[in-house]
């Protein structure tokens, strides 16, 4: 089995590469990337053995073909804006490839991948990813669902709260940035409900939520929920869905007199810097070092759903927790073990044809939950699953 790993030094890339060294199965890792000196994070620990670099420029359609073709199958980890290069990239090859960020709108790649005879596999991370496996998985239990509701966010460890923000980055801050503004669709009493990026963060929107082992946490609106149960054919049925990401309390409380003042506005100021510089930038380039890990601090990744529905005729609640942690030993975050991790196990699955379908395709639909899970597990992710009745 030959593996590219686009993106492969970084953070998530890395472990990435980390994960695919372990497995027998795996003969040759391809790495490719702009640079490589990140890679000495993980060699301690890593087989290097297996891994062969190839330098990449991603906006070059070229270079994309030149390594995928390389590959029995391509596990993507660049920033999405090479999402849709890399895809057809890879319907040129005649190679799939597994990503982790959302695709609202696959257009014509469907038809395209069909026709290529490969499988294209969008949103296969942590958030989405596990989430949406577990989506369909509870899809599959219940004869009816009335309800979903998802929750999951990267945070740091109590003790390593040390800033006002109660935060530090496990992945790209300008990322975590750009989801402060994010647009949100729910579903609420039977009616779909627009949440926009700007009105996110308001006292109305937020809940807080009890988390085992955890205590109280704060719930965001994150993202388009209505989407995933259209996908799923159930809007008929569903009552209430939402997305929510999930924050030690006061974060709402920091953002929204900040977004207010436009310090997420990414139109640049006249007068700051050279002109080119816009609030976006300068909370970016600012706070960015200040929120960073120290060595012996532990990122947390938390994710909690909740499915309501009926089975057999009675009303049940299924609750599914999770609870990821950054290994100190070799320093991979919580959140890179959740992202990639995912990403490895459905790119093996398609691989050794566990996977067989054509198109695009989604964790949803697609993945086996239980080799899944289990294989989750032997990474030492662990998926607590609880079933209750409802009362009338």
């Amino acid at each position: 089995m030959k593996i590219l790993v686009l993106g492969g030094c970084g953070i998530q890339g890395r472990t990435a590469l980390y994960d695919l060294a372990s497995d027998d199965k795996v003969n040759e890792i391809i790495c490719a990337d702009a640079q490589f000196d990140q890679l000495s994070k993980i060699q301690p620990f890593t087989d290097m053995e297996k891994i062969t670099t190839v330098a990449i420029d991603a906006r070059n359609d070229a270079d994309l073909l030149r390594v995928i073709k390389q590959a029995d199958v391509a596990i993507d980890l660049l920033p999405k804006e090479f999402a849709e290069p890399v895809n057809e990239a890879a319907l040129a090859a005649g190679v799939p490839v597994v990503n982790t960020n959302y695709m609202y709108d696959p257009g014509q790649m469907q038809e395209k991948a069909k026709q290529a005879g490969i499988a294209i596999m969008p949103e296969c991370g942590l958030d989405p990813g596990i989430d949406l496996v577990l989506y369909g998985s509870a899809m599959r239990k219940f004869d009816t669902l009335t309800a979903i509701r998802s929750y999951c966010g990267g945070f740091p460890e109590r003790k390593a709260c040390t800033n006002p923000l109660n935060y530090k980055t496990s992945w790209i801050w300008r990322g975590v940035l750009s989801s402060t503004k994010r647009d949100s669709t729910f579903i609420v009493d039977g009616k779909r409900v627009n949440i926009p990026g700007e009105h996110q963060h308001d006292a109305d929107n937020i809940h807080s939520v009890e988390f085992p082992g955890l205590g109280t946490l704060e719930a965001i609106p994150n993202g388009n929920a209505a989407f995933f149960t259209d996908r799923m054919g159930l809007s008929g049925t569903i009552m209430d869905t939402g997305r929510y990401s999930l924050r030690w309390p006061g974060w709402a409380a920091f953002w929204r007199p900040l977004k207010a003042l436009g310090f997420l506005d990414e139109t640049p100021v006249p007068n700051l810097g050279d002109g080119t510089v816009s609030p976006m930038d300068f909370m970016d380039r600012y706070l960015a070092p200040r929120l960073v890990y120290k060595d012996d601090e532990k990122d947390l990744v938390a994710m909690l759903n909740i499915f309501e529905g009926t089975i057999g005729g009675k009303k049940m609640q299924l609750t599914s927790t999770m609870v990821i942690e950054r290994d100190l030993d070799t320093g991979i975050m919580a959140m890179s073990k959740g992202v990639a991790y995912s990403a490895v196990i459905a790119a093996k699955m398609i691989a050794n044809k566990q996977i067989t379908d054509t198109g695009v395709l989604s964790p949803m639909i697609h993945i086996p939950e239980e080799p899944f899970l289990e294989s989750l597990k032997k990474r030492g992710i662990f998926v607590t699953e609880t079933m209750k009745t409802l009362e009338d």
